[in-house]
């Protein structure tokens, strides 16, 4: 009943925008960008990230970084994750720059929901090189949700970071982000799993996913998160639940495109040649479907 609660209240206020056939969204999720020391995850695919971002930036897609995107729970200073991946940051401003970033906030960057921490930190930075102060995403504004809108058939979409009423995530956030900062973060290096963290519980998981497909079928709704870490792509007859995966495994990084009025589960990955040269690579894990196939009013 409180992610119910929690996941209405998150679309009453959502940022809204209407989009068409010819709009294009790139969706990624639980970047967990750190400080590049031992417990950054997501140090070993900034070079994939980096690649996929420049794609989309040169086909004019929006990114919508939809929650987790840099790992403020275990690295509080914002300036050093700025310093350790400079090129991203200077991908993702392109983006800004023209207009075509959006940003959710979820747990573990939930300060950025205070609008006086994003002046402080993301507004401006210290160019230590050039020795000043330089603009990064002056008037930056992170939002809890995103509403979009299909011209064509009038059909709602919910993008959220997903930790609405995940107990730990949500009520309880504070006393998490202080067990993985001063704890779980240490143990994690040693091969220890954080149990309040969903992408390590398969059943803390499953519990989460079926309140988003309970919220799904009583409000009508399709939903795009993150949180889980878990990609998802619903099959032929399933309610309209897409994940974005995350964008720390091993095998690279996953996200949900929106193009051509089509929805599609996509990953990126390092791959080798048969002559031993390393390439990255995208492909297509599911669809791509017309967005009206997932109407309910055709249901």
């Amino acid at each position: 009943m409180y992610t119910d609660r929690r996941l209405t209240q998150a679309y009453k206020y959502a940022k809204v925008e209407y989009f068409d056939k010819n709009s294009k969204y790139i969706m990624f999720s639980d970047i967990h960008r750190g400080d590049d020391s031992v417990s950054d995850e997501f140090a070993r695919n900034q070079t994939v990230l980096l690649y996929a971002l420049n794609y989309y930036y040169n086909n004019g897609y929006t990114y919508v970084e939809v929650g987790d995107g840099d790992e403020l729970w275990e690295h509080p200073k914002f300036k050093y994750i700025r310093s350790a991946h400079t090129d991203i940051f200077t991908t993702i401003k392109k983006f800004f720059d023209d207009g075509k970033f959006i940003l959710i906030y979820g747990n573990h960057n939930i300060y950025l929901k205070n609008n006086q921490y994003l002046r402080k930190y993301y507004y401006h930075f210290f160019d230590e090189y050039n020795e000043k102060m330089q603009h990064l995403f002056p008037g930056l504004k992170a939002h809890e949700a995103l509403v979009l809108k299909y011209k064509k058939t009038k059909q709602n979409i919910l993008v959220v970071h997903g930790h609405q009423g995940d107990l730990m995530n949500d009520q309880f956030w504070l006393a998490s982000m202080l067990l993985l900062r001063y704890f779980w973060r240490f143990m994690h290096v040693v091969g220890f799993q954080n149990p309040s963290s969903p992408a390590k519980n398969l059943s803390k998981r499953h519990k989460i996913e079926i309140a988003y497909n309970k919220w799904i079928h009583k409000h009508q709704k399709m939903l795009i998160c993150g949180h889980t870490h878990r990609a998802k792509f619903p099959k032929k007859k399933d309610l309209p639940y897409f994940n974005t995966g995350c964008c720390i495994h091993t095998k690279g990084i996953t996200g949900i495109e929106i193009s051509d009025g089509k929805i599609m589960l996509v990953s990126w990955r390092v791959r080798a040649a048969k002559n031993g040269s390393l390439y990255i690579e995208r492909f297509v894990m599911r669809g791509p479907k017309p967005i009206e196939c997932f109407d309910f009013n055709k249901r």
